[in-house]
């Protein structure tokens, strides 16, 4: 299997990130819908900004493909108008890198639940490091930082983790997956067993 990237494996990507990122810009009406509940319960839906990274990745199979999935949805959440502004794309960057830096520990050949879930934990930590950068959480109180990054980790492992590994899974099964991987010998010898 060739490890580059094709301009077909960018195109399916970005198309990938643009649906995302206009999830990522609905979601955020979810997002400030459940704030005022307190409790930080808006964290436990915090991790669909994470989604990107694991599912490009998890379909295409690629080095890069997590990093460039992050960056194209933070930049489709920004042009539609997110109310973050240009720190999103920052985030989104940060966010895929660390997503990118998992998939790249497993060398870009295990496409399992548990390194969706790493995956995800490992973009949750960017982001929080982001929000201590930012000034946004350092002042919190210590049980009230714990229940703020319990929460947010919590909401990451079920959306960016387990959410992205299970949708992936759905597209297998409708075979769309095949129209962008390559066929492996293992497919040749299913074949040749038929």
């Amino acid at each position: 299997m060739k490890k580059g990237l094709k301009l077909t494996d960018i195109l399916v990507t970005i198309v990938i990130s643009v649906a995302f990122g206009i999830v990522y810009i609905l979601w955020g009406s979810i997002y400030y819908s459940a704030k005022p509940l307190g409790l930080h319960l808006d964290q436990l839906i915090y991790g669909m900004w994470f989604i990107a990274g694991p599912v490009a990745f998890l379909i295409l199979r690629k080095p890069g493909v997590a990093l460039l999935a992050e960056i194209a949805a933070a930049s489709g959440e920004f042009f539609l108008g997110s109310p973050w502004g240009l720190t999103v794309l920052l985030y989104g960057v940060v966010q895929g890198l660390f997503a990118e830096l998992v998939f790249m520990a497993f060398k870009y050949k295990k496409f399992n639940i548990s390194v969706a879930v790493l995956a995800a934990v490992a973009s949750c930590l960017a982001s929080v490091l982001m929000d201590f950068a930012y000034g946004e959480i350092g002042a919190l109180s210590t049980w009230n930082l714990s229940l703020f990054m319990i929460a947010r980790f919590v909401g990451s492992i079920f959306f960016a983790g387990m959410t992205a590994y299970y949708l992936v899974k759905v597209l297998e099964a409708t075979g769309v997956t095949n129209l962008v991987r390559p066929v492996s010998n293992k497919d040749y010898a299913e074949l040749d067993q038929n």
